[in-house]
């Protein structure tokens, strides 16, 4: 399956919605960050007043009291003690901003009786606190932040009293996780989906005539008369549709004025081959009239396969949709009526192609023509993928020579005799009107012995 679409069109709106969604991604996960921030902070606050206040607390209970008061100011995730020694030794974990808080919420001038650090938990040695253990832990968890597996941050703070005791203060508190609150995820698809839309319409304006203009552009391909296009969408589009139909123009003319004159001059010289000819016939010497005839007829076959190139190259007639396989079954049945060895194997599915139906059935007349001509036999075939093979039983071309024969009046002598018939300009036509229609046709020497002539043409709906 594609997750990547193959239209230019999806494929920009996919890169906005993922540029869009990297970007929404971020600035969330900033603001979860700054948010955790934020909490820690707060939270931080609250734990050095509450030590403050059970401390100022601790200063005025009777002696009998204290275990009560610190009993009682104990929870899950905040435990008093009352030592000896502080647990704060000011290393590179302390925080003197938290210790000059604390030492305003008690009235002090900062210094050595007020101690406070923060560190991630792991990053003080065992033994330094009291450690929770992993029960207690998971029973902290349960309690205060559900079954999430969150990072915890630890602060040690320690207070010496009047009595030389210190109060020694061990919280912890936990990062909350990323809050990916629902008005957000809202606010995200709502504006991917209006960005989605409004990108697609204004590309819709966009790609539409770049789509125009590569169907015209194929069709163009394929020899069809194609109106040309309008002007229309960007400035660089304008330029883009104006360049083809200067193209499409200039090639236009370039072909019939190429066609007009070959066929004039094929053309005017019936005439005075004709006047040839009746002189020919005057002259008394019979050996000398017979090759002065022979050859008038050899030159006027070659003015008459001229003008047969002449109209093959013409581009006038519309293009069809017709079904391959029963086109040149057609064709074959006809040419085998007229007593030529021509047989044909239909595909096993309907083969559909798009061409010019009068030009495509001479091109294939002289390929087939061709084939029973030089090979005694053609044995014509169609596949599934649309191309048209040609075999014949004959001698072959020379590999050095297949580029050759489809040049206008080449003849080889040596396997394809000019006593046999032929001008040199069979295959001319054949590739000339193939090629107008957007085909193509190669020539190969079969293992087995024989040419083989493979003709391809554009598919219906292609």
């Amino acid at each position: 399956m594609r997750l990547v679409p193959r239209s230019l069109r999806g494929r920009l709106v996919l890169i906005i919605l993922a540029a869009l969604a990297l970007a929404q991604f971020t600035s969330l996960w900033f603001f979860a960050g700054e948010r955790s921030l934020a909490v820690q902070a707060a939270l931080g606050q609250e734990a050095a007043a509450r030590a403050a206040n059970v401390a100022m607390l601790l200063e005025k209970a009777d002696p009998a009291n204290v275990p009560a008061i610190l009993r009682a100011a104990n929870s899950p995730l905040v435990q008093f003690s009352l030592d000896p020694d502080p647990v704060v030794r000011n290393d590179e974990h302390a925080s003197p901003y938290m210790a000059a808080r604390l030492s305003r919420y008690l009235g002090r001038a900062p210094g050595e009786d007020v101690r406070a650090e923060v560190h991630e938990r792991g990053q003080v040695p065992n033994g330094r606190f009291r450690r929770w253990t992993t029960e207690e832990m998971r029973r902290m968890h349960r309690r205060m932040m559900g079954e999430l597996p969150v990072a915890a941050v630890e602060m040690a703070i320690s207070i010496r009293l009047s009595g030389g005791d210190w109060l020694n203060v061990e919280t912890r508190f936990h990062r909350p996780p990323p809050q990916w609150a629902l008005p957000a995820v809202f606010t995200f698809v709502t504006s991917a989906v209006l960005i989605a839309l409004a990108v697609w319409v204004a590309l819709g304006r966009l790609i539409g005539p770049l789509r125009a203009l590569a169907d015209s552009a194929s069709r163009f391909g394929r020899g069809e008369a194609i109106a040309p296009l309008p002007d229309s969408g960007p400035e660089e589009l304008r330029q883009l549709t104006r360049a083809f139909n200067e193209m499409q123009d200039r090639i236009h003319r370039f072909v019939e004025d190429r066609t007009r004159l070959l066929a004039a001059l094929g053309h005017d010289l019936r005439s005075p081959l004709t006047a040839l000819r009746v002189r020919a016939e005057m002259v008394d010497d019979d050996e000398t009239r017979e090759r002065l005839v022979a050859s008038i007829e050899e030159m006027q076959q070659m003015v008459e396969a001229t003008l047969s190139f002449a109209r093959g190259m013409a581009v006038n007639e519309p293009a069809e949709t017709v079904d391959l396989g029963e086109y040149v079954g057609r064709l074959c049945a006809e040419m085998a009526e007229a007593g030529e060895d021509v047989t044909f194997t239909p595909p096993p599915e309907p083969v559909t192609a798009r061409l010019r139906p009068s030009a495509t059935r001479r091109a294939l007349r002289n390929v087939i023509g061709n084939a029973v001509r030089y090979g005694r036999r053609a044995r014509v075939s169609l596949r599934p993928d649309g191309a048209i093979i040609v075999d014949d039983h004959g001698p072959g071309i020379p590999e050095e020579d297949l580029p050759r024969v489809f040049e206008p009046f080449v003849r080889l002598e040596k396997s394809r005799s000019l006593e046999t018939g032929g001008t040199g300009l069979g295959l001319s036509i054949a590739r000339s009107i193939l090629t107008a229609q957007g085909g193509r046709i190669t020539l190969e020497n079969r293992a087995e012995g024989g040419l083989r002539a493979t003709l391809t043409l554009p598919r219906g709906g292609e």
